[in-house]
């Protein structure tokens, strides 16, 4: 059985996305996603968890995400999870994990 890499999320852009454009023209966009999760706690308190999600994006993707993506728009990304490391100034190995879309949309709705 074949393990599947498959990511999609539905929430609010916290900023604008940076677009970066390469010498041979290809675009790339970065962007934060918030989603959140509303349950019910022990004591029967309702509660909210916010969790924010990396995402890039390349490509075609990335120009329409220029064009239709400003801070708090409502979207939805399918991609996959990626981590890669990289070492910092100070010498130390760091890890980021993000998801690369491979499709993203504007919502016309807004978020709850």
């Amino acid at each position: 059985m074949n393990a599947i890499n498959k990511v999609q999320l539905t929430g609010n852009l916290g900023n604008n996305p940076e677009i970066k454009v390469f010498e041979n023209g290809n675009k790339l966009a970065r962007f934060s996603i918030a989603t959140k999760e509303e349950y019910t706690t022990r004591a029967g308190e309702k509660s909210l968890d916010t969790q924010w999600h990396s995402v890039s994006a390349w490509g075609k993707v990335a120009e329409r995400i220029e064009t239709e993506f400003k801070k708090g728009s409502f979207v939805s990304v399918e991609g996959r999870l990626v981590t890669r490391n990289y070492t910092d100034k100070n010498g130390q190995k760091k890890y980021v994990t993000e998801v690369v879309a491979n499709e993203a949309v504007l919502n016309q709705k807004t978020a709850i």
